[in-house]
């Protein structure tokens, strides 16, 4: 399954490689792809192994701000 999050709080790379890194670790993740400018990400991940939810509670975890789009 692919879907798109909306991530507020980022602010430079760093941020980008905190939240892919973060996301990389949960089970399931196939490719994430997060965007800065648009403040955004796109995550393609095997859905009987991981929630779009935990997706978006990894993210918050780290001080951002995750929403399904």
């Amino acid at each position: 399954m692919k879907q798109q999050f909306s991530i507020e709080g980022m602010s430079c790379n760093h941020c980008v490689a905190r939240v892919e890194e973060a996301v990389n670790a949960l089970p399931g993740i196939q490719k994430v792809k997060v965007n800065l400018k648009k403040s955004n990400g796109v995550v393609k991940f095997d859905e009987s192994q991981v929630q779009p939810e935990t997706i978006c509670q990894a993210i918050n975890d780290l001080g951002y701000k995750a929403e399904v789009i």
